[in-house]
């Protein structure tokens, strides 16, 4: 397979080195999430409180292959796009497991900011600064040639004072030259553009293939949900939804929204891919309608205290296992380096038992 910092896509490339973790210095506590084939844990590397992605491996050599390569994908596109409203990527490694590790963003997940709140709704100047910032993380992806296919709440992360939002997990983006179809496996329907799954958009023998305009359809979906904090196509399951929004060309309800609004939505998920608009688009029809609105009343931010101080204590749940034990006690130069060593000793051997 190589050594720990080649990663292969079919064609091999080399991680730059100053992406390479070194695992020694990676320290992992509780669990913050979970997809269908990674975990997110809650970490330390060096002195930076840090997501830990841990890609878990197939249970044979064709589905394997098929983890590495799309872990491999989305290392190099993380390690090239840097964007205020994209989770800083800070590095990754392939061995003992694959991991890839990104700024602790401790303000959740979009989908849980909204599950807080309902059934209230998001104040409506919030809703777009919130939706500007999706658009722009968007735009430079698309400036890179990167489609996320897989835009929805869950992947997008809060800042700590819940005033910026951040798009994270690159596991489903791909370079626009190589689109291929999605599978049931893959993306989530509910957010999901027709032309993803669906026959819908072949015609005078056109080939199957989609574009960035994607992306579009799932922001559109995204910001309804960010204005009514309500699930799109409630009341449907993800294929009913996925069916209804192919074949009937069915789309979450518009007529109680201001004009400006409603105009933006219908835009971005057109049935037709190139009658949608592009982020640059988008963002500059967003601005203005910020600007239209009066500002909101101001509020007295609650205590936050800044990341770099926050510390696991002994309890968490995880960490014991998995993080060495203080000790308070006065230690030489010599005796610190050699109860770092027996710590990261201790580190490895638990890593390996749990993955």
């Amino acid at each position: 397979m190589g050594s720990e910092n080649r990663f292969y896509t079919g064609a091999e490339f080399s991680l730059d080195a100053k992406w390479l973790i070194d695992p020694k210095h990676l320290y992992v506590g509780p669990k913050i999430g979970e997809g269908a084939h990674a975990k997110v844990y809650e970490g330390k590397y060096r002195s930076h409180n840090v997501a830990v992605k841990v890609v878990q491996r197939g249970e044979n050599p064709e589905e394997a292959g098929k983890r590495e390569a799309r872990f491999a994908r989305e290392v190099e596109m993380l390690s090239r796009v840097q964007h205020k409203n994209l989770a800083k990527f800070i590095g990754a490694c392939k061995e003992p497991v694959m991991v890839i590790v990104t700024e602790l963003l401790p303000g959740g997940t979009l989908r849980r900011y909204l599950l807080d709140r309902r059934p209230r709704c998001l104040d409506l100047r919030e809703v777009i600064c919130f939706a500007l910032d999706i658009a722009r993380a968007m735009e430079c992806l698309h400036c890179h040639g990167i489609i996320h296919r897989d835009l929805k709440p869950e992947n997008l992360i809060l800042t700590a004072d819940h005033k910026t939002v951040k798009l994270a997990d690159f596991g489903l983006a791909r370079e626009e030259s190589v689109t291929e179809m999605m599978t049931a496996e893959t993306g989530t329907y509910r957010w999901m553009a027709p032309e993803l799954y669906s026959t819908v958009t072949l015609r005078r023998g056109e080939k199957k293939h989609y574009n960035h305009k994607v992306d579009v359809y799932s922001f559109a979906i995204v910001f309804w949900e960010l204005i009514h904090n309500k699930l799109p196509f409630e009341g449907m399951s993800n294929l009913q939804a996925a069916y209804a929004a192919a074949f009937k060309n069915s789309r979450p309800c518009v007529k109680n929204l201001q004009e400006d609004l409603a105009l933006i939505l219908t835009s971005c998920w057109k049935e037709d891919p190139n009658d949608r608009p592009n982020f640059t688009q988008i963002i500059r029809m967003l601005a203005h309608y910020l600007s239209t609105i009066s500002p909101m009343e101001p509020v007295i931010p609650p205590c936050i205290f800044p990341s770099e101080n926050r510390v696991f204590p002994p309890e968490s749940p995880g960490t014991s296992a998995l993080m060495p034990p203080r000790d308070n006690s006065a230690k030489t130069p010599s005796t610190q380096m050699m109860m770092e060593q027996q710590q990261h000793k201790r580190f490895f051997f638990c890593f390996s038992q749990c993955y």
